[in-house]
C-alpha cells in the first residue's frame, strides 16, 4: 500500500472523518480515492487498540488513512506518533511540537505530517504554542514564514491551519496561503469548512500558488443521527475539486 496521498490533478486531496469502517470505504469510493479518511486517536482507550483497528481501516481504503488527534487535542500527540510508527499511514495530524517525533518514528519522508498552527487576529502572524505544555502557557506568536521554516526543520510536510472558523479569518488565511506558496510548503485549511464555503477556501489556496492543498471538512458533513459522513456530500466536494482544477 502506498504511503503517498492520491491528490486530484496532483494538487487536491480531501480530508474527512469516518464514522465506521463501512463509511470509510464508501467515502473512499465516492471520492474516487482522492481523500484521506480521518480516524481519531482520542476515540480509543489504548494505543494498541487504536493500532489494531486503524490497520483494518487502512486495508479497506488502500492506506488512505489520516491519524487524527481529536479536535486538535495536544494531549493526544504522543499517542498519534506511536500509532503512526506502527501503521505507516498516508497522513498524520500533529500539534506543532509533535512533528519531529512523528517524522522520526515513521522513519520515512513519504507520509504527510502536518503541524498545527492557529490564527492570531493579525495577518502574517501565527500561534505555534499548540503542544501539550505550550498550549497551557503564554501564546507563542511568530511570522508565518518562521513557522514554516521550523516545520521544515522538523520534517513536517504541511501547515494545518486551525481553527479557521470558515472564512472568518480570511485575510489571515490568505497570508498563510501566500507564504506556503512562496516556501513550497503544503497547506491544510481546517475548521468551520462546509459545502457553502469550501470552494472559496480551496480557491484562495490554489490561486495563491500552493502546490498541494488538503482541506479538512468534518462536522458540517456528518450525519448527527448516525455519526457517519454523508456520502453525497463527499461526491459534491469532489465535484467542486474537479471544477477548480
Amino acid at each position: 500500500m502506498t504511503l503517498t496521498p492520491n491528490f486530484y490533478q496532483g494538487r487536491l486531496c480531501l480530508n474527512v472523518l469516518a464514522g465506521s469502517k463501512q463509511n470509510a470505504r464508501d467515502i473512499w469510493q465516492a471520492a474516487e480515492g482522492h481523500v484521506l479518511v480521518g480516524v481519531l486517536s482520542k476515540n480509543y482507550a489504548t494505543t494498541e487498540a487504536a493500532i489494531d483497528d486503524m490497520r483494518e481501516y487502512a486495508a479497506l481504503i488502500d492506506n488512505a488513512i489520516s491519524v487524527g488527534l481529536g479536535a486538535g487535542d495536544p494531549n493526544q500527540s504522543a499517542m498519534v506518533s506511536a500509532i503512526a510508527a506502527a501503521i505507516q499511514p498516508q497522513h498524520v495530524n500533529q500539534v506543532f511540537t509533535g512533528v519531529a517525533t512523528s517524522r522520526a518514528l515513521l522513519g520515512q519522508n513519504e507520509t504527510v505530517v502536518n503541524g498545527l498552527i492557529s490564527p492570531t487576529g493579525t495577518p502574517g502572524l501565527v500561534k505555534i504554542s499548540t503542544g501539550p505544555r505550550s498550549a497551557q502557557g503564554p501564546d507563542a506568536i511568530i511570522p508565518i514564514a518562521s513557522a514554516i521554516a521550523l516545520l521544515q526543520d522538523m520534517g513536517g510536510s504541511s501547515v494545518k491551519y486551525f481553527p479557521m472558523g470558515g472564512l472568518k479569518a480570511v485575510d489571515e488565511y490568505r497570508a498563510v496561503a501566500e507564504a506556503c506558496a512562496r516556501h513550497d510548503f503544503w497547506l491544510e485549511p481546517t475548521g468551520g469548512i462546509d459545502l457553502s464555503n469550501f470552494e472559496e477556501i480551496v480557491r484562495i489556496a490554489l490561486e495563491a500558488g500552493v502546490t498541494k492543498v488538503i482541506p479538512h471538512v468534518y462536522s458540517s458533513i456528518i450525519d448527527s443521527a448516525t455519526g457517519d459522513t454523508r456520502i453525497d456530500d463527499v461526491r459534491q466536494l469532489l465535484a467542486t475539486c474537479k471544477k477548480l482544477l
